[in-house]
């Protein structure tokens, strides 16, 4: 920066200071005129009629052509597309996460509702089709939706319009945009970044947790100092870790038999508590509270390992848990596995739908038996008395139904009891 103060231009200073002045204090004036169009035609003038020595769009990129493109394809060395890629996946990924961001935005101004998947359907759709036509990708912008609600935009009208007067402007007024000049437009880019920064939460974001807020330095300063496509790669990755590991830390694997852990209040709040079932010995259950999957799947191999003796019976209840994925899968494998060698049964109870899905598509479901799957603990408890030769107990009337299916699927081989 030191090195360049020497090709400063003192005229084109004066104009970004001029603009930046009409910017900070036209909404004083008028608000219902957005500043930054004023500072555009008032500065421009100003250049024009003075004949001030500054750059101009015209002067930097050339005329702007009055006409529509012809639609064509890039072109594009097939040896490029692999290093392309990154840079892709950082740019739709950073487009959807501005676009949606900025809808958020508007719904809390105007107290409306978007739909997710449409925006970026459509937004998938128009940058897919914008390179045909020389364009660059295109996302829904804070400051513009912002701008759009405070001049009285409350629906998607609001934005076509926008889209319709700056094609209007690139047809028939392209001429005379060359005429803007580039410090106008440095003056409104700082303005917008200004506003964007939301510098006033920095303290507050700071005092998040130190794992939060190592990721927000992490992201803020390789975008000053490297590439805003590395700070994003780097930031995403770094918050898919913390998020892994605070999904570990809430999971955890409880004994509920022999030390009745059901938290205290279970007895009268929870009708499915396995303190209110009589559970025969030689059983023990086990719940997994929590997201069952890789980051979990030592702690439950660490917790199953130090089992005191080996029970007839081992019942995993999982009724809170909503996902699992193949790690924890292996992890199941390798205690049926280890089970059988010691002549344990191991039932699971109250499956949710997911963990059902991924035991059917793995083939453990066929494994471990689709009899030794069921949906509720009281089916659990009552297959673990066929396999010890007891006699079935009827569910209590005080029972609830549970989020899993206790009725055999279409086509299944078995029921699930």
């Amino acid at each position: 920066f030191g090195a360049r103060l020497g090709t400063l231009n003192p005229w084109a200073l004066a104009v970004a200071v001029l603009a930046l002045g009409i910017i900070v204090g036209w909404p004083y004036i008028n608000r219902r005129i957005p500043s930054p169009f004023v500072a555009l035609i008032l500065t421009t003038a100003l250049v024009q009629l003075l004949h001030i020595p500054v750059e101009t769009i015209g002067a930097r990129f050339g005329v702007i052509n009055a006409a529509l493109p012809k639609p064509a394809l890039p072109a594009v060395p097939l040896g490029q597309l692999p290093g392309l890629f990154g840079a892709a996946f950082t740019i739709a990924l950073l487009g959807a996460i501005e676009s949606l961001l900025s809808a958020v935005v508007s719904d809390g101004m105007i107290g409306g509702r978007h739909r997710s998947n449409m925006e970026l359907v459509a937004q998938g759709v128009a940058n897919i089709a914008s390179p045909l036509f020389g364009g660059i990708p295109a996302t829904g912008a804070i400051a513009r939706t912002a701008t759009n609600v405070k001049t009285g935009g409350r629906t998607p009208v609001a934005g076509i319009t926008h889209a319709f007067a700056l094609l209007l402007i690139t047809l028939f007024f392209g001429r005379w945009a060359g005429l803007i000049p580039m410090a106008t437009l440095a003056a409104i880019l700082v303005v917008v970044a200004y506003r964007m920064s939301e510098w006033r939460t920095l303290r507050s974001e700071l005092r998040a947790p130190k794992s939060d807020v190592a990721v927000l330095l992490a992201t803020f300063l390789l975008t000053v100092l490297v590439d805003l496509t590395v700070a994003i790669e780097v930031g995403m990755v770094l918050a898919a870790f913390l998020f892994m590991r605070r999904m570990a830390e809430v999971t955890n694997i409880s004994a509920l038999t022999h030390e009745f852990r059901d938290p205290v209040d279970d007895f009268e709040s929870d009708p499915n508590a396995v303190r209110r079932r009589v559970v025969p010995e030689g059983v023990e259950v086990y719940e997994i509270n929590g997201p069952f999957f890789f980051g979990a799947a030592e702690m439950f191999k660490d917790r199953l390992g130090r089992i005191v003796g080996k029970p007839k019976v081992l019942i995993l209840r999982m009724r809170h848990v909503p996902a699992i994925d193949s790690t924890a899968l292996h992890a199941l494998r390798d205690l049926v596995a280890r089970s059988r060698k010691d002549g344990s049964l191991v039932v699971l109870s109250d499956v949710h739908a997911q963990p059902v899905v991924a035991l059917e598509r793995s083939g453990f479901l066929d494994e471990i038996g689709e009899e030794n799957v069921t949906g509720h603990i009281d089916d659990a408890l009552n297959r673990a008395r066929a396999h010890l030769g007891l006699p079935a107990v009827p569910r209590p009337a005080y029972a609830t139904p549970t989020v899993a299916r206790e009725t055999p699927r279409p086509g299944a081989r078995g029921a699930r009891r």
